[in-house]
């Protein structure tokens, strides 16, 4: 589904502003993060201009600038919705723009060394908000031969991140996003992903999700849920024997208060897992509806 965001006032946006809030959680890896322009087709390594990029920064943090969304770890391009909506990429920033992006990128970096091959307002965000970076970008266009160039050679200064601990910070920057702060526990050093496009999450060779690649989230299995209960996140909890796939709101006692509708959630009863399924309610609105489906039930105990 396309997230339409034509005008300043997108910024203001439910999903952009949930976004922004749950940037604040990410970690770049290595010694240096590479910042790049966004692009207007969606998720951006499927651009030219990326393919572009792609080639001189393997091994390496990326971090994409964009509005209304402010940043973009390249890890999580493929995330619902960053990895669909619908902008002008103009080059110009409106201040609240520049503010937004440029206070999230400052909070990413902390102390790690930048390179940015940015150009515009990009690069703007950058000089603003940032008190040192290399600049690679030639004469404003930073697909150029040279600016491509210039990128390669800042980099190979720096050594690379290790292919299995990027693919970790991948999928547990996933579950922050999904499953808010303290989600990175969801994935453990041991866990492996399995399949070339969906992937399925195994951890002690149990399947705990299906990571979804046409939404960059996660749908639980049982044994996932399990995992969140001991996280203490996502949960809903019911006093009555769970029998069919509709929990109703009447029926739920208590619920996480950052569930929002369509968030993947663990049921339990007397702090047992009894199923797991994607919220139709707030956890507000769960607990104060006197009618309403709040979950639809995937997989449950029976």
């Amino acid at each position: 589904m396309k997230v339409i965001c034509s005008s300043e006032e997108s910024l203001y946006r439910s999903e952009a502003v949930r976004w922004r809030e749950k940037m604040k959680f990410m970690e770049p890896l290595g010694d240096v993060v590479v910042v790049l322009p966004c692009s207007m087709k969606k998720p951006y390594s499927n651009s030219k201009s990326h393919q572009k990029f792609k080639r001189g920064t393997k091994g390496y943090q990326e971090l994409i600038l964009t509005s209304p969304f402010g940043i973009c770890p390249r890890e999580m391009e493929n995330t619902y919705p960053i990895q669909s909506y619908d902008v002008s990429v103009s080059g110009n920033w409106a201040y609240e723009e520049k503010k937004l992006a440029g206070e999230l990128l400052n909070s990413y970096v902390k102390d790690k060394n930048v390179i940015a091959n940015v150009s515009g307002g990009y690069e703007e965000v950058c000089k603003d908000y940032l008190d040192d970076c290399i600049y690679t970008a030639v004469d404003g266009k930073p697909t150029s031969p040279d600016s491509i160039y210039n990128l390669r050679t800042e980099l190979k200064k720096y050594k690379k991140v290790n292919p299995r601990e990027k693919q970790l910070n991948e999928l547990r920057s996933i579950a922050i996003y999904q499953f808010g702060k303290g989600g990175e526990e969801f994935i453990d050093d041991e866990v492996k992903a399995k399949g070339r496009y969906h992937r399925r999450i195994f951890s002690n060779n149990k399947q705990i999700a299906l990571l979804n690649k046409d939404i960059g989230l996660y749908s639980l299995n049982l044994e996932g849920g399990e995992k969140l209960i001991e996280l203490g996140l996502k949960i809903i909890e019911i006093d009555f024997d769970l029998k069919t796939n509709t929990i109703f709101a009447p029926g739920v006692s208590k619920a996480a208060q950052d569930i929002i509708p369509k968030d993947e959630v663990v049921v339990s009863r007397n702090g047992e897992i009894v199923g797991v399924g994607k919220a139709i309610l707030t956890g507000k609105e769960m607990e104060n509806a006197t009618n309403g489906v709040a979950v639809r039930i995937r997989n449950r105990k029976k």
